[in-house]
């Protein structure tokens, strides 16, 4: 009685007491089929005009039956590499050949999975027996990654066939952010930015080397418990304007001096006197120091000026 076979890698199925004396012979045969189907590999030369076709005979080891298939050869025109009706199975396949022709891996009379002409590429492919379709394509690109050099400073972009690191104004212009172009950026997080200059690496800090506009939400439907500012001339008296040098410390901690964004003398207000009078007008960094939001000072001299304006209104009827 002829032996029988799996469906999908057509094994051979043994019964009690048949093959005797070549039962081991076939066991083998069976484990090689297996070793094939897990991690086999087979180089597969395409005729030029034609293709090939993979095999897959019963009870054999056979070049269809391995798990990596690599197509190689020079083609001058589009060919089909035939694999075997009425089995599903999963290849990995590499397009390894030359030539500007498209390779399609399909079976006799399903639709199948192809390989554009510059698609020089891996791809994982299933088939049901009938059609072939892609599952993973440009697995290449994943190996490209993982040996890409993890750098500081580099972009990971695609060059048109592969994934490289680039840095400088290379990654700029591969990723839309050429020097001279209009940039969105929607969602994100950077450490430190610079625009029109060098980004100065401390974290949270902008530098911009021309004017930066932003409009403060400030709509009335937006607020509540709207008052004026108590005693904005007394809060404003316990204000000085200062000119001052900063420590050594903290320009070093900007980078250094540079005469543009960082400079020795410089001009301003005391943290901690703003937070007595304007609480709302100073806050404190994850480090410990305080910071002044200036512009919030707007508001206390738009008062202040106000009540300027009373005294000297009430001065003058006086006079009269």
């Amino acid at each position: 009685m002829a032996n029988s076979t799996s469906a999908s890698l057509k094994l051979t199925v043994q019964t009690t007491g048949e093959n005797s004396g070549t039962w081991g012979q076939i066991t083998n045969t069976n484990l090689l089929i297996l070793e094939q189907a897990i991690g086999g590999y087979a180089g597969v030369g395409l005729n030029a005009t034609t293709g090939a076709t993979l095999t897959f005979s019963n009870g054999v080891v056979s070049n269809g039956k391995n798990q990596v298939i690599k197509l190689t050869g020079t083609i001058t025109t589009n060919v089909n590499v035939i694999i075997p009706d009425s089995v599903e199975k999963t290849y990995i396949v590499e397009n390894a050949t030359s030539g500007a022709f498209t390779v399609t891996v399909k079976t006799t009379s399903g639709t199948g999975f192809t390989f554009g002409t510059t698609e020089k590429t891996r791809a994982i492919v299933y088939s049901d027996g009938t059609n072939v379709v892609e599952v993973i394509n440009n697995t290449q690109n994943l190996l490209d990654l993982a040996n890409v050099a993890n750098t500081n400073g580099n972009f990971i972009v695609g060059n048109g066939s592969n994934l490289v690191a680039e840095s400088g104004s290379t990654a700029r212009d591969s990723i839309g952010l050429g020097t001279t172009s209009n940039v969105e950026f929607n969602d994100g997080k950077l450490d430190s930015l610079g625009i029109g200059t060098a980004a100065s690496g401390t974290t949270g800090q902008i530098r911009a080397t021309d004017d930066i506009t932003a409009f403060y939400s400030s709509d009335i439907a937006l607020k509540e418990d709207i008052t004026n500012i108590p005693d904005p001339l007394e809060s404003l008296k316990k204000l000085n304007g200062v000119l001052f040098n900063w420590k050594d410390k903290w320009i070093e901690h900007q980078g250094g001096e540079d005469g543009y964004f960082v400079r020795k003398k410089d001009v301003g207000v005391i943290a901690q006197e703003v937070e007595k009078v304007l609480p709302e007008a100073v806050a404190q960094r994850k480090d410990g120091i305080k910071a002044v939001k200036y512009d919030r000072l707007t508001c206390l001299l738009i008062e202040a000026v106000k009540k300027l304006n009373e005294k000297i209104d009430t001065l003058t009827k006086e006079k009269k």
